[in-house]
């Protein structure tokens, strides 16, 4: 299982020479074959489970490149993987045999401190918004790792430590420049080409490949208080008890998620805990220090905690926390995420239970509190859908060898499985696992969404070109199933 597929596994034909010649002399940016230098770096993704070889692999430096990417993928009916910051769990950003469209260098940010907006390229790193942002005590709301893209997470939604104040990133997009698969450059926004604004937040890349990002921002920092109180996993009912009893009533301001790990082997926590399996509270205050001070207090007393790393620290750094424990391309990863129901006393023993027997010590387990800002978006809004899940379950497993795969990964579906008696089962697009399940799981997390996004499927990417995604396909099917029935 060293090498996973994405939703589907495909063999582009391979143009001919002197086409990819002509096709290279076109570009600005540099096009990477096999036995070019640099391709193993180009092509390698976050997640070290991911293997794949694509044919060509166009790095974009602008629009320009990205049209004329987009065009020859089209002409050539090559297998299209757009990648963005590389981080999808899931793989989507490399495919085997066919075109990557890489956003990478396309790193341009322009911050605009009085509209509190801020216009970022797809190449864009989380963490390198913030920076530009911070410097004028501004944030938008995007992922808790700092390496992740902005393109992927904010498409499938974006969780961030802020999100019960300001909502996800898809609810903070004023607008998105977008490449479609017959090649045009759109704008879309509230205001022009609203289908495509629509599908966009939520969707997925099933619309096209968005070039540049444009986002409100909100007042936050440079200092937050952030809790890191992890307690021994013994206690894991009474912790997630008391959690559940807390967040009832919490203020929008704070963002509180629990966790189950076990502690890495790493030198920001000392050796004695170095593996010790804890559950954890983890959250960030979203106003002013010491109001998130006093808030947080009673959870940083629920006992004897095995380590206490809260505190106030700027909004970067808690951004940084979490980075150096799932670094890119060492470690495997399979994610699979349960919107649940409630949080009952029968939730909790259940997510107990499979705590204790976590398949990995790496692996780390998540229960996100929602609502907020969140729930209060219509689900017809936006493609995200329906809002009214107060939690959401991560089951993030992550260990070292390629071997253990299959056992891990089994263990990561049966315990999905077992939780969706508290769901109605849909999932975050962000965490899909393999999407193994197919258009019902689509058709599920989606909902009354599912035949609108068709809809736009049907008028900006007919053909289907963009399918290495959580795929919505259009009416039509793919050119590749029109040309099998002829």
């Amino acid at each position: 299982m060293g090498t996973m597929r994405g939703t589907e596994s495909e063999t582009s034909v391979v143009p001919d020479e002197s086409t990819i010649r002509a096709f290279r002399e076109r570009l600005r940016g540099p096009l990477l074959r096999p036995d070019d230098a640099g391709y193993d770096t180009a092509r390698r993704v976050w997640n070290g489970l991911i293997d794949r070889r694509p044919v060509l692999i166009a790095r974009c430096t602008g629009v320009a490149d990205v049209i004329e990417a987009v065009n020859f993928a089209r002409a050539h009916d090559l297998l299209v993987a757009v990648r963005g910051g590389g981080h999808g769990v899931a793989g989507p950003a490399v495919c085997d045999g066919g075109l990557v469209i890489d956003l990478t260098p396309m790193k341009g940010i322009q911050v605009d401190p009085e509209a509190r907006t801020a216009r970022a390229q797809a190449g864009v790193t989380w963490g390198e918004l913030d920076r530009e942002t911070q410097a004028f005590g501004l944030a938008t709301p995007g992922g808790i790792v700092s390496s992740t893209g902005i393109a992927g997470l904010t498409l499938s939604g974006g969780l961030s430590w802020q999100r019960r104040r300001d909502g996800m990133s898809i609810d903070n997009l004023l607008s998105a420049d977008v490449v479609t698969a017959d090649g045009r450059f759109l704008r879309a926004s509230g205001e022009d080409k609203a289908d495509l604004f629509w599908a966009l937040r939520g969707g997925g890349g099933n619309a096209g490949v968005v070039t540049c990002f444009e986002f409100r921002l909100h007042a936050l920092g440079p200092e937050v208080m952030f809790l890191a109180c992890l307690y021994p996993l013994e206690q894991i009912n009474h912790v997630m008890n008391a959690w559940r009893d807390f967040v009832a009533t919490a203020p929008d301001e704070a963002t509180v998620d629990c966790l189950v790990w076990g502690i890495p082997d790493h030198p920001a926590f000392p050796e004695t805990i170095h593996g010790r399996a804890v559950v954890g509270l983890g959250g960030m205050y979203a106003g002013p220090a010491p109001e998130g001070e006093r808030l947080f207090r009673p959870l940083r007393a629920l006992g004897t905690p095995v380590l206490d790393l809260s505190g106030t620290m700027t909004y970067t750094d808690v951004q940084r926390a979490y980075d150096p424990f799932f670094p890119e391309g060492t470690l495997r990863y399979y994610w699979k995420s349960l919107y649940l129901d409630n949080m009952s006393d029968e939730a909790v023993d259940a997510i107990a239970t499979w705590a204790r027997e976590r398949s990995s010590p790496r692996t780390l387990l998540s229960i996100r509190h929602l609502e907020g800002a969140i729930g209060r978006v219509p689900a017809d809004a936006t493609a995200f859908g329906d809002r009214s899940a107060p939690f959401l379950l991560s089951i993030d497993s992550t260990w070292d060898e390629d071997e253990d795969a299959e056992r891990h990964i089994d263990w990561t579906r049966r315990f999905w499985a077992d939780m969706q008696r508290f769901s109605r089962g849909a999932i975050y697009f962000n965490f899909p696992g393999f999407l193994e399940e197919g258009e019902d799981l689509l058709r599920t997390s989606y909902g009354a969404g599912y035949d609108r996004l068709v809809e736009v499927k049907n008028r900006y990417d007919p053909t289907n070109l963009f399918r290495m995604n959580q795929n919505v396909k259009p009416t039509g099917g793919s050119r590749r199933d029109a040309q099998s029935k002829t």
